[in-house]
């Protein structure tokens, strides 16, 4: 088992709903299970602490692959070099709570918030998926049924520990079908459509199907998400917000959870409400505001800014008092 010594509330990090990816299961041992796509071996990550200050970090391989035909060291380098990428632990927290105490606003932000840390994508094309099905969608939702496209679709990897499923190719998912209709046609009525449940809108995806089957497609003939991550914040903007599907807040929501810049302040009706409380005293102003504003006031920290902005309300009861107004 390996040692991670870095402050992290990983609970916290977990259920804070980032579209990054669903949160990893938890085991009767109180572990975050994750399945890691490596360029060594698919591994299965398990994730534990004892307390904020660090994480106990322990890993499985698969049941029909030879762990002697690996070499360790360099299998567990590139483990831990994915961990500090996925949760974000080279990024300096306690430089970001100086930062906060200069706002009074902030404050307490990070006594309800301490160690929480950004959820990024461990597969760019999942979190880009995960993020068009949270549109005006729960977080129960959007995760349930990306959980389920996982299953349905993904690569099925048998460890120890149990079947674990990864999350399809854009390749993958364009063959899928849209809707039971017209699964029903391509099988030539040969069953009820009632029967017809190997389809998005099965996984409980909605009118968001037809924008998944899209996007799909994009990246699989026409555009390679390894270039947005050498793009610069607003040609990455623009690229990403012509996707189907991908108003402002969606887009702002891929390029922090799955490409990493940090200066995208994803803006909802939450956001709006809590910004304009706490700074535009209550007043009705447009989400481009709220995004504008949010990008200027915390610069290269506004991804993080608008995560502790969304979970000290949650937490403090203030977005239940913003609920009621």
């Amino acid at each position: 088992m390996m040692k991670i010594n870095k402050l992290i509330n990983l609970e916290l990090t977990q259920s804070s709903g980032q579209t990054s990816q669903p949160p990893w299961s938890l085991n009767d041992e109180g572990e975050y299970q994750g399945l890691l796509i490596l360029k060594e071996s698919p591994v299965l990550i398990k994730l534990s602490q004892n307390n904020f200050k660090s994480l106990n970090l322990d890993y499985e391989l698969p049941l029909n692959l030879d762990s002697s035909l690996f070499n360790k060291k360099s299998l567990e380098k590139e483990i831990y070099s994915e961990i500090v990428k996925i949760y974000n632990l080279d990024f300096d927290l306690d430089k970001f709570y100086k930062f906060l105490i200069t706002d009074s606003k902030l404050i307490d932000s990070i006594k309800f918030c301490n160690g929480l840390r950004l959820f990024l994508a461990k597969n760019p094309f999942e979190c880009i998926i995960s993020s068009i099905c949270s549109a005006n969608n729960s977080i129960n939702r959007w995760t349930k049924s990306i959980s389920q496209i996982r299953y349905k679709w993904g690569e099925e990897i048998l460890f120890p520990s149990g079947n674990f499923f990864a999350f399809p190719t854009p390749s993958k998912l364009s063959k899928v079908y849209e809707n039971d209709l017209e699964e029903y046609e391509a099988l030539n009525h040969s069953t009820e459509i009632e029967c017809c449940v190997n389809n998005l809108k099965s996984c409980g995806v909605g009118y968001r199907a037809k924008y998944m089957k899209k996007t799909s497609h994009i990246f699989k003939n026409q555009l390679n998400y390894n270039d947005i991550f050498k793009m610069k914040y607003d040609e990455a903007f623009q690229t990403i917000i012509k996707i189907p599907g991908v108003g402002p807040k969606v887009a702002d929501c891929i390029l922090l959870y799955g490409f990493g810049f940090k200066e995208a302040f994803p803006s909802d009706v939450w956001i709006k409400r809590i910004i304009s409380n706490l700074y535009f005293n209550g007043e009705d102003i447009s989400a481009n505001k709220v995004r504008d504003f949010g990008m200027d006031k915390f610069g290269d920290y506004a991804g993080y800014a608008q995560l502790y902005l969304f979970h000290y309300a949650r937490k403090s009861g203030l977005m239940d008092k913003l609920t009621k107004i």
